[in-house]
């Protein structure tokens, strides 16, 4: 039987629980910063299965800066793989693969936006709505199609056209190339179309 995902919000906050009730045994506390599929479930736009919970940042206190995530604590990976076989989740269930972001650069003022949650002793720190709109313009520019996830997701953070304007100019700055700017203008036509 292969590992489960993760069903939504519910199943999120069971298994970030579940880390940080290991992580209060251990007497280890640790703060990370989430995007993608877990922090707009957390949020509460949607409520839907996501693969994974993605890490952009660690922090040494929460409210504190935000750091490249890489490496994780060795006491949240062990409450992280203890998680993942009780609660029959794939290995990667919580990962750091967006971290390469930080080599690209984050969007101007996302520390400063970031909402914390805590869970026994791990504090989980939510990228807000508006960061949420840049990332998945981005992600969705690089998968395009109206049926994508990463589509959908936007269009459920309901963006202004003020707010895709300058998602844009932010995402545009991640590819230079004329190609990669045509779709992100494409994308933005398409959703400012679908929120009329």
């Amino acid at each position: 039987m292969s590992p489960t995902t993760l069903t939504g919000r519910a199943a999120i906050e069971r298994a970030l629980t579940e880390v940080g009730e290991r992580l209060a045994h251990a007497d280890a506390p640790c703060s990370i910063v989430v995007l993608g599929g877990a922090a707009i479930n957390l949020l509460g736009p949607v409520d839907r299965p996501t693969r994974d919970v993605d890490v952009l940042a660690t922090a040494a206190s929460p409210g504190g800066p935000i750091g490249p995530p890489d490496p994780l604590p060795r006491p949240l990976l062990e409450a992280v793989d203890a998680v993942a076989r009780d609660l029959d989740l794939r290995s990667d269930w919580l990962n750091t693969t967006v971290a390469d972001q930080w080599r690209f650069g984050l969007p101007p003022g996302l520390a400063g936006r970031v909402h914390w949650r805590t869970y026994g002793s791990l504090t989980v720190g939510i990228v807000d709505r508006t960061d949420l709109v840049f990332f998945k313009l981005y992600a969705a520019a690089d998968q395009t199609g109206p049926e994508s996830i990463h589509f959908q997701d936007l269009l459920a953070l309901r963006p202004t056209d003020d707010e895709l304007a300058r998602a844009a100019e932010w995402v545009k700055r991640q590819d230079v190339s004329a190609d990669f700017h045509s779709v992100v203008a494409k994308v933005v036509n398409h959703a400012r179309r679908s929120l009329r």
